[in-house]
């Protein structure tokens, strides 16, 4: 009955579906004829129309209402809408004219009209010759005859339909109860099977098995005493009859087998027994993906260990460019997760300049097959970097490229010692140079520096050539001090480290110096910390920065400025010494190259360009450091000059407490 019942719905469903999809059908077909009649009328009525042929016009609209029953009128209506003919017996109805109109860039219009009597489909068609339109071709067919057709055809499929689902749902009644029995136990199994149960049963039990008929007593056969698995889905059986292996092959042998033709059943049966064969089959291969997968897992976990323990950074991109794997050194470079760079491309984590020239690299390499080793200058938020990458297509067996690997490591630092290491040999090289040179010209100095005063003393001090004698005299020292220059650049001397208090060294230096610069009217200004500043270094070679800072400032000045020194400490760990002049100033392209031994800015007789590299190689020495700022002085009331500010590192053995104090007092 719920067959039965179900069939009628579905049926019932289809058949009014049906008769309504075939009723719209019929009646779209009924308003496209009449449309078609209307415009082959109208094309025909052209040439009788332009001729006034009445009697032709008349022919042609009584030949169309012969057409069929269903056409109940035709007429033509002239350019003002007047009939010209019409195929009314009792006269022309005037109210028909103005029902239905068409305009002349449409092919035509239908209206439903009640006449009373009869549903009407108005067919109206404009009757056009090269864009001017000579009159309106209207046409009328019946709408309750079409509808009589359309309900004859729905009644008889009705009975067709009632009577098909009757006699399936009987037929089906009688066939379908001993398959759904079957059935429901499959599905019970399957039901089963999908909850992780494969051991659940199917097939019926046997009133006769292998061994009984075989008359077997082998134990150690698999299908022994197997109640629930046929002996032909068994592989390994000791069946004499049985070949080895797959099932494929040995399905073919067991149907010639007596055992087989005995127990197989119908189609049903067959189908429970495969299926406890396959969950058998699929209860195995389960366990071994379960081990293979346990295996995997741990190897691909310590993979991701291994690669994400490696400071290098190391991706993996698949031929189009999606990254598929990375590790944790990539993901810090980047500075994003894992999930945000597994499937995205570099487009998506690059800018657009540097995706491009990625996937240009990528390209390349996958067509050529060789492997990219480069270098790349990166810059970024955190500074400039140097990158050491290597790009290598990694082929599948059949030497088709399948990804490409792209390991990398930061080379700053390698790159930095590099440099410094090149610096370090060329300074080593010039400091040879210098020794050597500054040694050989002592000698010859120091001889004509003695001829040179030994004759001074012996000729009149106001006659030329007490003049130009004392100008050699002069040049001599001014070259002897130059050597010496030279051979302090080159040797490393003895440091006597004590402690001192930095403000008394740098007020030592300016009484040694505030009186020349003083000649030329250059002020100094003192903007001491008020409490001492201990230091722990080579007193004297810091005085010999002082003093090289002050010569460059008052050099840059020459005459009418000011120098301003300021020491600052209010940082517990360390010491600023500020040295700032109203001169000149520095220029952006020397301001990077004041520190390289003997470069300078001033005139070949004014200084040899080593005592600012003295200055910061003393500096360096003892763990401070030095930068400068030009053009102009922030805060202050002179425009351009040159300001550096020396930075040592505080020593507070025995004085902490007076610093500590004033800190405490400033904060």
């Amino acid at each position: 009955m719920g067959i039965f019942s179900l069939l009628l719905i579905q049926g019932l469903v289809v058949f009014f579906w049906v008769s309504h999809v075939m009723k719209e059908s019929i009646l779209e077909e009924i308003k496209n004829r009449g449309i078609t009649i209307g415009i082959s009328l109208s094309a025909r009525m052209v040439e009788p129309l332009l001729a006034m042929d009445f009697l032709r016009m008349k022919v042609l609209v009584d030949e169309t209402v012969q057409l069929g029953d269903d056409i109940f009128y035709t007429f033509v209506l002239d350019r003002n809408g007047r009939p010209l003919v019409y195929t009314f017996k009792h006269g022309f109805p005037i109210a028909l004219k103005t029902v239905n109109s068409v305009s002349d860039h449409k092919k035509g219009s239908m209206k439903l009209l009640d006449t009373g009597e009869h549903l009407i489909y108005d067919y109206a068609v404009p009757i056009i010759i090269n864009g001017d339109r000579l009159g309106t071709m209207r046409l009328g067919l019946f709408r309750t005859r079409a509808e009589k057709a359309v309900n004859k055809v729905m009644i008889s499929a009705l009975v067709t339909i009632l009577f098909a689902i009757f006699a399936a749902g009987v037929v089906g009644t009688l066939l379908l109860n001993p398959v759904t029995e079957n059935i429901k136990k499959l599905y019970a199994s399957s039901e089963q099977a999908l909850r992780g149960n494969l051991d659940a049963r199917t097939a019926p039990m046997l009133k006769r098995n292998c061994w009984d008929i075989m008359q077997c007593h082998q134990k150690e056969c698999p299908a022994y005493k197997n109640y629930h698995h046929r002996c032909w889905y068994l592989a390994g059986t000791l069946c004499p009859t049985c070949v080895e292996g797959e099932y494929a092959r040995t399905i073919d042998s067991c149907r010639q087998c007596k055992v087989h033709k005995q127990c197989s059943g119908d189609e049903i049966q067959s189908l429970a027994e495969s299926f406890d064969a396959m969950t058998l089959s699929l209860n195995g291969n389960l366990t071994d993906l379960r081990d293979t997968k346990s295996v995997l897992n741990e190897q691909k976990a310590l993979l991701q260990t291994i690669l994400d323990a490696i400071p290098d950074f190391i991706s993996l991109q698949d031929l189009e460019g999606r990254y598929v794997s990375v590790n944790e050194a990539f993901c810090k470079m980047l500075d994003k997760n894992k999930t945000d760079i597994v499937g995205q491309k570099n487009i998506d984590l690059f800018s657009k300049h540097r995706a491009v020239l990625y996937d240009q690299e990528d390209r390349e390499v996958l067509g050529t097959r060789i492997p990219l080793v480069k270098e790349n200058k990166v810059g970024g938020s955190k500074g400039t970097k140097w990158l050491h990458v290597v790009k290598i297509p990694v082929l599948e067996a059949s030497h088709g490229m399948m990804s490409i690997v792209c390991s990398g490591r930061d080379i700053t630092q390698l790159k930095a010692v590099q440099e410094q290491l090149s610096h370090a040999q060329k300074m080593e090289s010039v400091g040879r140079l210098a020794a050597g040179v500054a040694h050989e010209i002592n000698t010859p100095l120091g001889i004509i520096l003695g001829y040179a005063q030994l004759l001074l003393e012996e000729l009149e001090k106001n006659s030329q050539s007490h003049e130009d004698v004392a100008t050699i005299v002069k040049q001599t020292k001014n070259c002897s001090k130059i050597v010496a220059d030279l051979l302090n650049f080159s040797r490393s001397s003895e440091s006597h480290i004590i402690e001192f208090n930095m403000n008394e060294a740098i007020e030592e230096v300016l009484g040694m110096v505030e009186h020349t610069f003083g000649l030329n009217h250059v002020l100094v200004r003192r903007e001491y910390h008020k409490n001492p500043l201990w230091v722990k270094g080579d007193k004297e070679k810091l005085k010999q920065v002082i003093i090289n800072l002050l010569n460059n400032a008052f050099d840059a000045i020459q005459k009418d400025g000011s120098i301003c020194v300021a020491t600052d400490g209010k940082k517990e760990k360390e010491i600023k010494i500020s040295i700032s002049d109203s001169g000149c100033g520095i220029s952006k392209e020397n301001i990077n190259k004041i520190f390289e031994p003997f470069y300078s800015t001033k005139g070949p007789d004014k200084g040899t360009g080593l005592g600012l590299s003295v200055t910061f190689g003393i500096i360096k020495e003892h763990n401070g450091s030095i930068k400068v700022y030009s053009p102009g002085l922030s805060g202050k009331k002179e425009e351009g000059g040159a300001q550096f500010i020396v930075v040592l590192p505080s020593h507070l053995n025995g004085k902490k407490g007076e610093i500590n104090g004033e800190n405490s007092r400033i904060g």
